[in-house]
């Protein structure tokens, strides 16, 4: 019977091996990301609000309109 472990601990130390090629950004390169990422959060944020705000507006304008 094989050993249950064996591909676990191959499987991890291939990881390991992976993780040290990675590069990793400096904390000034992730601050920098961070705050753009915040940023155009707000700024999607903002465009989805303001569409579904005129487009909230029409619909009720056109309803009142087929009213009468």
């Amino acid at each position: 019977m094989p050993n249950p472990f064996r591909k676990a601990r191959i499987f991890l130390g291939e990881t390991s091996t992976e993780l040290k090629k990675a590069v990793w950004p400096t904390k000034t390169e992730l601050r920098d990301s961070t705050v753009v990422v915040f940023f155009a959060t707000l700024l999607l944020g903002a465009f989805i609000a303001l569409a579904d705000f005129s487009v909230y507006n029409w619909i009720q304008l056109l309803t009142n309109w087929v009213r009468g």
